[in-house]
């Protein structure tokens, strides 16, 4: 059957658009076989699943991406040797006790030469998080393409949660992309110790457009179905598998 120049141009323009999500997921694959990435790293891939998250926000090699709050930094040696090329991974970091020098033996691995940590200002957090470090002020940074996060969003009390989405509004350009991943807990339930490192995520999406962002999509890749939502995120039975949320959102053009 012959088809029409139409369905042929819209095709080739699949075709190319799985060709361009398969060439970055490669070097993501790539980046995650990597030798500077431990067993305990490694171990985490089939919970984390990195490929498939970075791919579902949008990733490609030449963007420019900050990664904020990448401590230890898990998803730093996957973001770092694949933006290294064509890109440019930036970190920000908080400025408390060992935590402000917790990635800094991570940049000394092989490909993590070009990663950049950014000058950013704090402010003491509140309530819950008293000894937390939170944010204020913006990154000094030109505009960049994305901002990620991964599982920092609890950490934050609401003033400081809108300032970080203020900072990251303010560092992206129109069209940019903020990915969120963080532990999922109960719609609208009160804040206990258990749920401590939880978050709403709908309560999330009302802060992140409230800010000024288009919400865009959410996935469920992440998504635990044994997980009851009833146990602290470091307990034996949950840790490494809690249910988790993938949003994201877009700076209006």
């Amino acid at each position: 059957m012959r088809r029409s120049p139409f369905l042929l141009f819209i095709l080739c323009l699949s075709l190319t658009a799985q060709a361009q999500t398969g060439s970055i997921g490669d070097n993501v694959r790539a980046a995650m076989a990597s030798e500077i990435r431990t067993e305990q790293d490694r171990a985490r891939d089939v919970h984390r699943k990195p490929d498939q998250v970075l791919e579902f926000f949008g990733l490609e090699q030449n963007m420019r991406v900050i990664e904020i709050w990448p401590f230890g930094g898990w998803y730093t040696k996957i973001l770092g040797p694949v933006l290294r090329e064509e890109g440019q991974l930036f970190t920000t970091q908080p400025y408390l006790g060992s935590y402000s020098e917790g990635l800094d033996p991570t940049l000394q691995l092989n490909g993590m030469d070009k990663v950049e940590k950014l000058d950013y200002n704090y402010v003491r957090g509140t309530g819950q998080r008293a000894n937390w470090i939170g944010p204020a002020g913006n990154w000094k940074v030109e505009p960049v393409d994305m901002v990620l996060t991964f599982q920092n969003y609890h950490n934050l009390e609401y003033d400081d949660r809108m300032a970080l989405n203020k900072s990251t509004f303010n560092a992206l350009k129109p069209g940019g992309i903020y990915g969120i991943v963080d532990h999922t807990r109960r719609h609208m339930e009160e804040g206990a110790r258990f749920n401590g490192r939880r978050m709403d995520p709908v309560l999330v999406i009302k802060e992140v457009i409230d800010s000024g962002f288009e919400f865009v999509d959410y996935s469920n890749l992440l998504a635990m179905p044994d997980d009851a939502l009833t146990l602290e995120v470091g307990q034996p039975e949950v840790s490494g598998k809690s249910d988790r949320f993938t949003l994201k959102f877009r700076k209006p053009e």
